[in-house]
């Protein structure tokens, strides 16, 4: 049974492990419930502020997990010691480890992304089922190719399929096929594409686990990524002082 949602800035967040979220995602599979999974941090949250219908999505996710250190900081704080980072990446290879029998689907980035990606994956894990990947044009599709793509991976049967599209792009897109896709279970890992086709770094283990991996991804990618880390944590902290100090309330919405 999952924990009860912490209130981060009006996101609900579970204060889980992955081995809980592991759990979760097999029940989903087993019982052929659809459900999708946000891996959200700082970033996620913090562009929850500034489109609601975001907020909304995160909050019907199935499972929105601590990927980043301040949101497993703020569930211990809130009285959840068990929670520990769900980071997506790492959820990607557990779950790629313990349900290699499952059927495995790619959906995002670029050819060349996938391509290192799945020969990654099945030489880590040589009984991985990966039935199909596509990696769609970077412009809005029609709704007729949009119906054509969805046929096309209903037709692989997955059990999982994996998004990559980066936040908050996948987060719409999850939400708006839920329905759509045969799929039990959507999950949205971001960079967990290019880490594990070996196309760009992550920081040392130390730094993830001191919450310090932001620092590591701004050195390697300063031009694509200083708006969010050095505008987006100065005013996440302030906003969660102001939450936890009882100047602004942010209702629960899931």
């Amino acid at each position: 049974m999952l924990p009860e949602r912490v209130n981060v800035l009006g996101v609900g967040v579970h204060p889980i492990t992955i081995a809980l979220a592991l759990d979760t995602i097999d029940s989903w599979i087993a019982r052929q419930e659809q459900h999708y999974v946000c891996v959200s941090g700082v970033h996620g949250v913090m562009e929850c502020q500034r489109d609601p219908a975001l907020r909304q999505i995160h909050n019907r996710a199935g499972l929105v997990t601590p990927d980043g250190m301040p949101l497993v900081w703020l569930s211990r704080f809130n009285g959840h010691r068990q929670a520990d980072r769900v980071y997506g990446p790492d959820l990607m290879l557990a779950a790629c480890e313990r349900f290699s029998g499952y059927r495995h689907y790619l959906y995002g980035s670029s050819d060349k992304v996938l391509e290192g990606l799945s020969t990654n994956l099945q030489q880590r894990f040589p009984a991985l089922q990966i039935v199909g990947t596509f990696s769609p044009p970077f412009r809005q599709l029609t709704m007729d190719e949009d119906q054509e793509i969805v046929e096309m991976m209903n037709q692989t049967e997955p059990d999982i399929v994996w998004v990559g599209l980066s936040t908050p792009k996948q987060e719409r897109w999850m939400a708006e096929h839920i329905g759509k896709l045969t799929a039990p279970v959507l999950i949205g890992v971001g960079a967990a594409f290019d880490f594990h086709a070996g196309l760009k770094p992550q920081a040392p283990l130390w730094m993830q686990r001191n919450g310090l991996e932001w620092f590591f991804r701004l050195l390697t990618e300063p031009q694509r990524l200083w708006r969010r880390y050095l505008l987006n944590n100065p005013l996440f902290v302030w906003l969660v002082l102001q939450q936890y100090l009882r100047v602004q309330q942010y209702p629960c919405e899931w």
